[in-house]
């Protein structure tokens, strides 16, 4: 199994895992008129394609007692319970997300959702595994925070006809944010003491978690949307272009590879689950560069809506930088 342990590496991991937990979102973007909830079927795949890829390659180079294999064979049950938990509590969140942003807007679904998730699952994380420097590491996640805000109020500004605040907006974006921030201490739990899962077997399990969970949930979310809108019928689906089924796996396998890259990165001494969660969660930056240079969303957005980008990214690069070495400076 493939470890890296020098901190160069771990943090190149981490960043890996940041680009594509931000850019997997893309692949939505080459299916117009695919309905999301069908979309998720082919991008659960693709995550455990991704898992099983990465599981039977780097998982199992050099043998050893996590490879992959070996590594399956000896976890307890407890521990593959903590995996297929956490991917069950990650399949929920990311639906709920998806409702949230579809409801309220990402002015909302943003600093609510995803804010409230980096919040809780560095603390729960750090109460597991406490690595790296207190004061970088949470000065660090205020200014993603911040930055998450402003990304968010730009996003607001931008909009010609703005959103009524719903409650049912705010409380799936809490519900989101709280799940959203619960999932990673499972998989920390995972990897933790005896017969416990390496970093590419909790990658496989936690898969495999997402995909039980996506059958009655996904299916549930078909029939009676959360936003209100139609049920979606299974024949969207097998009616669908090839294209759109590709870039679903596509998406997926994206995902999948960031989770490969974030799982690897926590497993090593230095880093830890909270570090490696935080940066991982930086992912919204990735996805805001991808929105504002690439997608051109901002392109005729106001003038005080592409005023706060600039004081985003900074805020982004400052938390994501005090985040990164949180764990070589007055570390204990």
């Amino acid at each position: 199994m493939y470890q890296p342990e020098a901190y160069g590496v771990a943090l190149f991991f981490m960043i890996g895992s940041m680009a594509c937990w931000g850019s997997w979102a893309n692949t939505m973007k080459l299916t117009a008129g695919y309905a999301f909830q069908l979309f998720y079927w082919d991008y659960v795949v693709g995550v455990l394609l991704a898992s099983i890829l990465w599981g039977l390659t780097l998982g199992t180079v050099g043998g050893g007692d996590l490879s992959f294999f070996n590594n399956l064979r000896q976890a307890d049950g407890m521990h593959l319970g903590y995996a297929l938990v956490g991917g069950v509590v990650f399949n929920i969140a990311n639906l709920l997300l998806v409702a949230a942003i579809d409801i309220a807007g990402m002015a909302v679904a943003f600093p609510v959702g995803i804010g409230l998730a980096l919040l809780v699952g560095v603390l729960l994380n750090y109460l597991i595994t406490p690595k790296g420097n207190p004061f970088l590491l949470f000065g660090g996640v205020l200014l993603v925070v911040v930055a998450i805000v402003l990304n968010a109020m730009a996003y607001r500004r931008r909009e010609t006809a703005r959103r009524a605040l719903s409650s049912r907006g705010i409380q799936i974006s809490i519900a989101c944010g709280i799940l959203m921030g619960v999932f990673y201490p499972f998989v920390a739990k995972a990897i933790g003491g005896e017969h416990s899962l390496g970093p590419y077997t909790v990658a496989f399990v936690f898969a495999i978690g997402v995909a039980l969970c996506a059958i009655p949930v996904n299916y549930l979310f078909m029939k009676k949307p959360l936003t209100g809108g139609a049920p979606v019928s299974m024949q969207g689906f097998f009616a669908a272009k090839g294209s759109w089924h590709l870039w679903g796996m596509v998406g997926g396998m994206i995902w999948g590879t960031g989770m490969m890259f974030n799982f690897t990165a926590s497993h090593a001494q230095i880093i830890g689950t909270a570090i490696s969660y935080a940066i991982g969660q930086g992912a919204t930056l990735v996805s805001a560069i991808w929105g504002v240079f690439v997608w051109k969303e901002f392109a005729n957005a106001p003038t005080d809506s592409r005023r706060l980008i600039p004081f985003m990214f900074l805020c982004f690069v400052a938390g994501l930088a005090s985040i990164a070495i949180a764990p070589v400076i007055g570390a204990h």
